[in-house]
């Protein structure tokens, strides 16, 4: 082609003497004539490679079971390696084209150098976003923080790919860039901080299966309460139940503690431990007057009778003065009222039966007595849950007259004034 073009030219000079051009101007004429058809025949190549890579590729790709090259055409890929292919050819025309132009050979080739580096990493990045798609849509990859993975990939061809476009700008060697690049490390980690230590936290997270995507999680300290939509080098998004997106640091669920509640989500039942504060005056023992009412509560009726019966035999065996309630074994209202809650739990159609089911009485406190609930709604979505623990309560509230108890609430600052 060189010599091609230098005939062109020859057979052009004189026409350009003739027209009063000397032959340095003569030679910047058919330097620009050589840039013009090289760059006319790097579009033409253009066209072509455009033509079948683009267009015959995305119909192929219609027509192949596989999803990837489906992603691979949604990502661009295909589009940014026509723009390659033309810049190859540039790049190989140009020693070529421009031998005589020395000064124009060395800035063509630079910049097109340039613009090849910058070129083949946008092409590797689509290919990673493309594998990121495409695996984010297999079941055993969904929940895996694939974002965090691609991204360190780029990060270090990015760092190679600036060191190639410097040493091609500047004429440096690659070893001498890569030993400035070790001394200015100080900087880079400075730089990347973040970047590093999201990396880090990434792969913990990964290889510890502490957060997937789908999680719920709760993170007080940055207000954090939803699920988890996302997971990339430097951030965790979590949409939260009221639809806000708060952003945690990646680090940070490696640092700070969170809770997850895929555990709960996993298992049969979500827990409901939730407790009321009974009045400790209302408290007393039972006397037969009272058992005789309180067998009209059918929960409890049999269970009444047979520890009456039980507690009379040990009595009576020892001779216990019951003019007075203190003495001997007795049922207290509290005791009762805390056998009628189990029985109402295991007769409760939202409860999980095959996990705890427990009534317990806790520590006093200058409240009142706890009277805390333990079980587990066999219902784990929010709604019903909440819905499930209230129907529960409200049940226990309603029930405690009927025992001859007191619920605990502070006085009002008006009823207290008044008293």
């Amino acid at each position: 082609m060189y010599k091609f073009l230098d005939k062109i030219f020859n057979f052009l000079y004189p026409l350009f003497r003739d027209w009063g051009m000397s032959r340095n101007f003569a030679s910047y004429i058919s330097l620009i004539f050589n840039i013009a058809i090289m760059l006319a025949l790097a579009y033409a190549i253009y066209y072509v490679a455009k033509f079948v890579l683009v267009t015959l590729t995305a119909i192929f790709a219609q027509r192949t079971k596989t999803k990837f090259d489906d992603y691979l055409i949604n990502n661009k890929t295909t589009k940014y390696t026509a723009y390659l292919i033309p810049f190859f050819f540039i790049y190989k025309a140009v020693p070529i084209i421009l031998d005589r132009y020395e000064y124009w050979e060395l800035m063509f080739g630079k910049i097109v150098g340039v613009y090849i580096v910058l070129i083949t990493l946008w092409i590797v990045r689509t290919i990673f976003n493309a594998l990121r798609d495409y695996l984010k849509n297999k079941p055993e990859y969904s929940d895996k923080p694939i974002d965090s993975f691609v991204q360190v990939i780029m990060i270090v061809l990015w760092i190679f790919g600036i060191a190639l476009i410097v040493s091609t700008i500047f004429g440096m060697k690659r070893g001498e860039l890569l030993t400035i690049l070790g001394t200015l490390s100080a900087i880079i980690i400075l730089i990347f901080r973040d970047t590093i230590l999201g990396f880090v936290s990434s792969v913990q997270v990964s290889i510890n299966d502490m957060v997937r995507i789908g999680d719920w999680i709760t993170m007080d300290k940055f207000g954090a309460d939803g699920d988890v939509i996302e997971i990339n080098l430097t951030t965790v998004k979590v949409r939260n139940f009221d639809n806000t997106i708060t952003t945690i640091p990646t680090y940070a669920l490696s640092s700070d503690s969170f809770q997850n509640w895929r555990g709960m989500q996993n298992s049969d039942g979500r827990r409901i431990k939730r407790h009321i504060l009974i009045k400790s005056s209302s408290i007393r023992f039972l006397n037969d007057e009272d058992l005789h009412h309180m067998k009209k509560i059918q929960l409890i009726t049999s269970y009444i009778e047979s520890r009456q019966a039980e507690i009379d035999k040990y009595n009576d065996l020892r001779g216990i003065d019951k003019s007075l309630s203190l003495n001997g074994r007795n049922m207290t209202n509290l005791g009762l009222f805390r056998k009628y809650i189990i029985q109402y739990l295991l007769d409760h159609p939202g409860l999980n039966k095959n996990m705890h089911i427990v009534c317990r009485q806790l520590q006093s406190t200058a409240h009142g007595v706890p009277l805390e609930i333990y079980v587990f709604s066999s219902d784990k979505r929010w709604a019903n849950y909440e819905y499930i623990m209230a129907d529960i309560f409200d049940h226990i509230m309603a029930s405690v007259i009927y025992f001859d108890l007191e619920l605990f609430e502070l006085p009002s600052a008006i009823g207290y004034l008044d008293k």
